[in-house]
């Protein structure tokens, strides 16, 4: 039987906590802030990381970047591989190219690779595909739609376009690869662990296609994570961005202050 974490339960205080993600490089990150409030043992592992496809693997999918008008953008990594891309190839992205985010986080981070301006950068209201599905309807018509992925595309958001009669490509940039975690996961006692992605959760199985809860409690952020979690048979306690929590670190402080109530 593999171990899979504790019996993390209301009568017992939580310690320590697995967030999915790359440490913090700044020691004044809010996880930190977090940590020294609640008196936590804070761990950080990805357990995904992103490989970039070449621009000679690009080209053979056959997608004429300078022909579309508009960019549909998920995730940031798909933003700094479009760009890459862009760049290894010598494509001229048009000072008119319009972006759709799912998020305003994902939007303004457009500002590293473009002259950021409202009228050409959209972003849904509460971070849901319904919510950029909505911007996005409002110029479907007028616009041809890049939609850049991984390989692990969110269906959704291509059967939407497909549906609604856009013309869209959705070109592949980069590969989401699982992180070897299993020992981390067996070894470790965590009573929280929050994933950010969708292939985060997927990795989590891929180690330990048996892993079983046990209590650990489960944060996801994000729709698309919430949905991932929940389809691989989790019970989801914490959840961001909501009105009340727009980060992760603010749904973890709200679900502390209870729990220890």
């Amino acid at each position: 039987m593999e171990k899979n974490g504790p019996k993390a339960t209301k009568d017992k205080a939580i310690k320590n906590i697995l967030i999915t993600q790359p440490r913090p490089e700044s020691e004044k990150s809010p996880y930190y802030d977090l940590a020294r409030k609640y008196n936590l043992e804070l761990s950080f592992q990805p357990f995904i990381r992103i490989e970039g496809i070449s621009s000679k693997e690009f080209r053979k999918q056959k997608i004429d970047i300078p022909s579309y008008t508009a960019v549909i953008f998920t995730s940031r990594n798909a933003i700094d591989h479009f760009f890459r891309v862009c760049e290894e190839m010598r494509i001229a992205v048009s000072q008119e190219t319009k972006y759709f985010c799912i998020t305003e986080a994902v939007a303004l981070y457009l500002q590293k690779f473009i002259l950021y301006r409202k009228r050409k950068v959209f972003y849904g209201a509460d971070g849901t595909n319904k919510s950029l599905f909505d911007v996005v309807n409002k110029h479907k018509s007028n616009e041809k739609f890049l939609y850049p992925c991984s390989e692990n595309l969110d269906n959704e958001i291509m059967g939407w376009l497909r549906h609604n009669h856009c013309e869209f490509a959705t070109p592949i940039l980069y590969k989401t690869i699982s992180n070897d975690v299993k020992d981390l996961i067996t070894s470790g006692d965590f009573d929280v662990i929050c994933f950010f992605t969708p292939s985060g959760v997927r990795s989590l199985f891929e180690n330990l296609p048996k892993y079983k809860q046990n209590g650990t409690f489960i944060g996801a952020f994000g729709v698309n994570t919430f949905k991932a979690v929940e389809e691989a048979g989790l019970k989801l306690e914490i959840k961001a961005p909501d009105p009340q929590a727009p980060s992760m670190v603010s749904a973890l402080d709200k679900f502390l202050a209870q729990q220890n109530k």
